[in-house]
């Protein structure tokens, strides 16, 4: 989908293919009619965005394939589908039975990191509609904080410094000008975007900036006017943002809010979960950590790291992050310039939802996530952005 900006600037708003699991280009041909088509149709649109997340394996099937890319291009086209945004931060077994701590490896010392997202960026540049000369990729905030010294760091680094040499030569041989952003994530190296202003500004390179996730922004207490301020005046550019919502327990020491709390605790993915205390952040990597005991205080609201749909917030007592995401888009689109051109609905966790919230059937899911893309259409319209055609 694509919006008018008061400034004359097209901002793209596409979802995030990494909640339907494909780890081959066969499986992501299947998401294409499967899922996005039947999005596109519910919204009424000619033309949708998405933000494809590729799997190694599909990932290397397309950059050693040319005919491979362009059949992947022509199916975008033939099902009225389009890539800005790529989402590079998983790298592979994101659908298997238990992700946890899995999604942060490889990490940015390790060189298979660096050879996927320059793949990536290939790939993207490859796929960009012929009217879009901008593409975006999320990636890993440099590593898991664990095992993460001064070597590498500056291996980290270094990979980061090769990635821009190799994004400048893909726009020489290209035309296309693709951009990555650190993504952080609770419990990462670069937990917060304060945290992220650091390592970016020693790489120095307007091509590798930030992905600003709402849903880890609010989980980790981020005010979003104070955060993107920040980055601003260090001029870090906001490669892309994602708009997603976590979800939130104002009283978390009452048994009630405890109870409905378990119900999100799954065994697929990592909830890291945060409370703000007078003594400063407190934390869990995961929210049965936080359940147990006294891992965590609870005088104070509870935050975790779940992405619950945009448009349905949990029952009571609990809710979401929304406020959040609605203050930080603000932020992001809603001055005299966008801040960043690319927006990417990311709820990936629909089948990872206590049982009676999670879709049956592929339809309901099309549904749901259409619902979500409607809600931030209107936020965007409400902003005084037009939607295009």
């Amino acid at each position: 989908m694509r919006f008018r900006h008061p400034d004359g600037s097209t901002v793209h708003l596409a979802y995030c293919t990494n909640v339907h699991p494909a780890e081959t280009l066969d499986g992501v041909l299947a998401q294409l009619r499967d899922h996005c088509e039947p999005v596109r149709r519910r919204l009424g649109r000619d033309r949708l965005g998405i933000g494809l997340w590729l799997a190694k394996d599909a990932a290397h099937a397309l950059v050693s394939d040319p005919s491979a890319l362009r059949g992947l291009r022509t199916e975008l086209d033939r099902r009225g589908l389009e890539v800005v945004t790529l989402n590079g931060f998983p790298y592979e077994g994101f659908g298997a039975e238990e992700v946890k701590y899995r999604v942060y490896k490889p990490d940015w010392a390790d060189p298979e990191r660096l050879e996927h997202t320059t793949a990536l960026a290939r790939v993207l540049a490859g796929l960009l509609p012929d009217d879009v000369t901008q593409g975006s990729i999320s990636t890993l905030p440099l590593a898991w904080r664990t095992d993460y010294d001064d070597e590498r760091a500056e291996a980290a680094r270094t990979a980061l410094v090769t990635l821009a040499e190799r994004l400048d030569a893909l726009q020489e041989l290209t035309g296309r000008d693709i951009r990555v952003g650190l993504e952080p994530e609770p419990g990462c190296t670069v937990e917060t975007t304060a945290d992220a202003i650091a390592p970016l500004t020693v790489v120095g390179h307007d091509r590798i900036g930030i992905c600003v996730d709402t849903c880890h922004l609010a989980t980790s207490f981020e005010d979003p006017h104070t955060a993107l301020d920040a980055l601003v005046e260090a001029g870090v550019p906001v490669v892309k943002s994602q708009l997603s919502a976590a979800l939130h327990a104002e009283h978390p020491h009452l048994p009630d809010v405890r109870e409905a709390l378990a119900a999100f605790d799954e065994p697929r993915f990592l909830h890291q979960t945060r409370t703000a205390t007078a003594a400063g952040m407190r934390g869990t990597d995961d929210l049965g950590e936080a359940l147990k005991g006294d891992a965590l205080p609870d005088a104070s609201p509870w935050r975790a790291h779940f992405h619950v749909p945009l448009h349905a917030a949990p029952v009571a007592p609990l809710t979401s992050t929304l406020p959040v995401l609605k203050a930080a888009l603000t932020r992001l689109v809603g001055g005299p310039h966008p801040l960043t051109r690319h927006l990417e609905v990311e709820t990936y966790t629909w089948q990872a939802l206590p049982a009676e919230l999670r879709p049956r059937a592929r339809s309901q899911l099309a549904d749901g996530i259409a619902a979500e893309l409607t809600l931030a259409r209107d936020l965007l319209t409400d902003l005084g952005l037009k939607e295009l055609p």
